[in-house]
């Protein structure tokens, strides 16, 4: 039976010793980062070899460099030189850039000889010991664990760890994705059909009204304090929860079409733009880009067959004769209507039909399944 690697997340309980030596792992960690950066401003390319060098020589005029994991440390360093090799293989993705210590969260990474499992907890370097919420059992040894925090000030811990791969069911269905703002996914069954959910939009009036306490309790250049800090925890809460909502809707879509079509035939949008547009708040508030991860990782992990498809001309060419318009269709213009056959459709449902045209025939230049990251951390039961 083949083996996969996949990501196991648990809910970790660290007492306030605990949580202060994390803090301090990471602003060492932090550091270390930020130094890089400054390197690759003198040097192109710093490699992993010549940062390890520079992590050495660190250490030895540095006590407080000492007193951390260097395991957590080199990670980091291998982490920025994985970062900056990506951003020079792919088109307009930026250098690495700075964390500051204020806007950036907390992630330590730990490979085999940094951390271990013993009696329920999770066992770090220099002494570290953090509670476990196990809420299933780990299918094998952990190879490498990232400790990390969320914007609620929860911390959990991400085991990759090696299984049994499930074997998906046969199927031999076939299915367009076509993304929009009014509906999330448009698909050429509308019964796979994404609908906008509008989760975030529904929690707006509470959220503003989070919002205008905090910036009430606000001090400018001084220390903030509890009521402003609990205000603050309010708001992040109802962030959250808008944005599990709508992560839970895009697995569970994702995990129908993967379940009952072979073919998923995705367009391979990019709504970065939107969010220079007068539907920022809305495309935000649909996640495209969360769901199309969560798709095509589904997609690519069950053994399917995924096409991205360039989205230029989708919305102008006819699905029945692909006769292509002369004149691009208006935001406003929900009915396509082809002037050569007559074929009056949806403007997302025939754009969707002409996307799984164009992968029916292999006629993309997209070079396979870019997109080969897990789409998020998995929280442990909820997979």
């Amino acid at each position: 039976m083949p083996i996969e690697t996949v990501r196991y997340t648990y809910r970790l309980r660290p007492g306030a010793q605990a949580e202060a030596a994390l803090i301090c792992e990471w602003n060492r960690c932090r550091f270390l980062w930020n130094e890089a950066v400054n390197q690759s401003k003198t040097s192109r390319k710093p490699t992993f070899g010549k940062l390890s060098k520079l992590l050495t020589e660190a250490r030895g005029a540095h006590a407080w460099l000492r007193e951390g994991s260097q395991v957590a440390q080199q990670q980091t360093l291998r982490d920025y030189a994985r970062s900056l090799d990506q951003s020079f293989a792919v088109k307009g993705c930026g250098r690495p850039k700075f964390k500051a210590r204020k806007k950036s969260l907390p992630s330590l990474e730990y490979t085999t000889r940094g951390f271990a499992v013993r009696d329920g907890r999770l066992v770090l370097p220099k002494g570290v010991t953090v509670p476990v919420v196990w809420s299933r059992d780990l299918p094998s040894d952990p190879t490498s664990v990232r400790v990390f925090q969320d914007t609620l000030g929860h911390w959990y811990a991400s085991f990759v760890v090696r299984r049994d791969a499930q074997q998906a069911a046969a199927a031999e269905g076939r299915i367009g994705v076509d993304w929009g703002v009014s509906a999330t996914a448009s698909t050429t069954n509308p019964v796979f059909d994404l609908p906008h959910s509008q989760h975030r939009k529904r929690s707006a009036e509470a959220l503003a009204k989070a919002q205008r306490r905090m910036a009430r309790r606000h001090r400018a250049n001084k220390v903030q304090s509890n009521g402003y800090l609990r205000k603050r925890h309010e708001a992040a809460v109802l962030h959250k929860k808008g944005a599990r909502q709508v992560q839970y809707d895009a697995r569970i879509w994702a995990k129908r079409i993967v379940e009952a079509h072979q073919l998923i035939a995705v367009e391979d949008f990019r709504p970065k733009f939107l969010a220079k547009s007068t539907m920022a708040r809305k495309a935000a508030d649909a996640a495209i880009g969360a769901a199309k991860r969560e798709l095509i990782y589904r997609g690519v992990r069950a053994g399917r067959q995924v096409v991205l498809v360039q989205p230029a001309y989708t919305t102008m060419t006819c699905s029945r004769c692909f006769a292509r318009a002369k004149r691009h269709l208006e935001l406003g213009q929900r009915t396509f209507t082809c002037s050569t056959c007559g074929f009056t459709a949806g403007r997302d449902v025939n754009a969707a039909r002409v996307i799984l045209a164009v992968a029916e025939r292999g006629h993309t230049s997209v070079e396979g399944v870019r997109h080969q990251e897990p789409p998020s951390e998995d929280v442990a039961g909820a997979a």
